[in-house]
């Protein structure tokens, strides 16, 4: 079982995800889940919120990549949920059969299969900031001195308004996986006693034919967006880390889905204030 410990908290590949060890440990997705809206963040690691979601595009990325993590995890991830998978008939839905496409894709690239090589599903921890941090690396290879994020995508050319930006950005800025590259560099480095690896990504898209993208980080802009989202969890982690502790209330944004939810009819807005 991969495992890594901490002084105060085993992460397992079964607990990796549960509530208990969020409250112990930051991570990428949870921060910036904190980012878009403290007051839900809060309320899901303290279970008194379920997001209600479609789960197709999340069952979708993990059909994937329990196929490329191994055979044995990718039948154990098929049963758990065969329900969703599959029609009354047992045949694939046609979700999860354009997620067959999507694993064709990448398997006729042999490059792809020489690359994604390593430690599968690999649990790194440490401190970014005084805050102690975890991560799950799709693949790592520390021979080698790599690590590759699978992503699937609709479309790794689809452009994305950044508000903070004030222009059009690729998913990779959009969906903040310049952060997720950095914090993954540094907690690998603190696992494995200051080993350096480069980030890259390899993006498989749910178009007609899915379309396979490999990406580095090498260029001086992708540096630059990665140092700036480090200085950003610089600045608001100590925000974020007296939310977690319950020393300040959390925030509301108002728009997400528990806020409409539980929002208390108490006050007007200008008319002026309805468009962000």
């Amino acid at each position: 079982m991969n495992q890594h410990q901490n002084k105060q908290t085993c992460l397992t590949d079964a607990n990796y995800y549960d509530h208990e060890t969020d409250k112990a440990f930051q991570s990428v997705s949870m921060f910036k889940s904190f980012m878009e809206c403290e007051a839900k963040t809060m309320a899901i690691i303290n279970d008194e919120w379920q997001p209600q979601q479609d789960p197709t595009a999340l069952l979708v990325g993990n059909y994937v990549h329990s196929y490329f993590e191994s055979e044995e995890s990718h039948q154990k991830f098929v049963d758990a949920h065969k329900d969703e998978l599959l029609t009354k008939n047992g045949k694939l839905k046609a979700a999860y059969g354009k997620a067959e496409e999507m694993i064709d894709a990448l398997k006729k690239h042999d490059r792809f299969k020489r690359l994604y090589t390593g430690d599968k599903e690999a649990i790194v921890t440490g401190e970014i900031y005084g805050v102690k941090w975890k991560g799950k690396i799709d693949c790592l290879n520390i021979n080698r001195n790599y690590f590759i994020d699978l992503k699937t995508t609709a479309d790794a050319h689809k452009k994305i308004w950044s508000v903070a930006k004030h222009k059009y950005v690729s998913f990779v800025e959009g969906y903040g996986y310049y952060l997720q590259m950095a914090i993954y560099k540094r907690l690998i480095a603190q696992t494995y006693d200051g080993l350096v690896c480069e980030p890259y990504m390899v993006a498989v898209s749910k178009q007609d034919p899915p379309d396979v993208i490999p990406i580095d980080f090498t260029s001086d802009y992708d540096r630059e967006c990665m140092n700036e989202a480090l200085a950003k969890v610089e600045e608001l982690q100590p925000h974020i880390e007296d939310v977690r502790a319950g020393r300040v209330a959390p925030t509301r944004c108002e728009h997400c889905d528990y806020c409409r939810a539980t929002k208390d009819f108490k006050f007007f807005v200008h008319a002026s204030d309805l468009i962000d």
